[in-house]
């Protein structure tokens, strides 16, 4: 092995010795058999997460659904849907600058990034304003929220703790805080008959089943589990 290529593989190793994630270190993660990048500036995509695209596979009924991503990331949702279903209009939407970058990244590597609307913003708030036409009109809302609480942190994993964003992660003190707007906010855009699906943490399922159902125009219509049998997946549907 030349000196260089020796080099940079000692300091990979040592990197990785210090617990930083692999996906970091090679710079890719596959998520719904798709290669995307991922830098430290996005959470690396989990096999849960997969379930979201199931999901709406499942409930999917039109050729040409409109769908938002909240809180987008590497953007490994709205680039799935966007491959799976070409008729799609895919709307994503995430407040950080350096991971909306990796995202269109992500869209242009994977040929969908003139069919994918990247807007930067907290949570809906990109997609209203003048001249938005999407109040309503949304067929499927699909998150992975922060849904950690801030006690959580010290008890993760050094790679999840120490490496990955925390913005991506936690919602703070209350672990249901994002959760709580997304269901007050989300009837705003929803058609009848629409759906929202998103991921959940462990042991939060009668939370959410609670919250969610308290709004008077959604119902919780299934909950469905990850490989490992936790619950995970939450399908909300607004009421007609």
């Amino acid at each position: 092995m030349e000196p260089p290529a020796a080099a940079r593989y000692r300091d990979l190793v040592a990197r990785r010795a210090a617990r930083e994630p692999l996906q970091y270190l090679t710079g890719v993660q596959e998520f719904w058999s798709l290669a995307f990048k991922v830098t430290p500036a996005v959470l690396i995509p989990r096999p849960e997460t997969e379930g979201l695209i199931e999901a709406f596979l499942r409930l999917l009924e039109s050729p040409d659904p409109v769908v938002q991503d909240i809180g987008t990331g590497s953007g490994c949702l709205a680039v799935a849907v966007a491959k799976e279903i070409p008729g799609a209009r895919v709307l994503a939407g995430e407040v950080s600058e350096a991971a909306l970058a990796v995202a269109r990244e992500n869209a242009a590597a994977h040929g969908v990034a003139a069919r994918i609307d990247f807007r930067r913003g907290d949570l809906f708030e990109p997609f209203r304003g003048p001249g938005s036409d999407l109040a309503g009109r949304v067929d499927f809302i699909l998150t992975n929220p922060p849904y950690l609480g801030d006690d959580e942190f010290p008890g993760l994993m050094p790679e999840v703790r120490d490496h990955e964003p925390r913005g991506a992660l936690s919602a703070g003190p209350d672990p249901l805080a994002v959760h709580r707007r997304l269901a007050r906010e989300c009837v705003e855009f929803l058609k009848p008959g629409g759906h929202l699906i998103a991921e959940m943490g462990l042991g939060q399922e009668a939370g959410l089943r609670a919250l969610y159902g308290g709004q008077p125009e959604l119902e919780v219509t299934a909950v469905r589990p990850d490989l490992a049998g936790i619950p995970r997946i939450l399908i909300v549907r607004a009421r007609a």
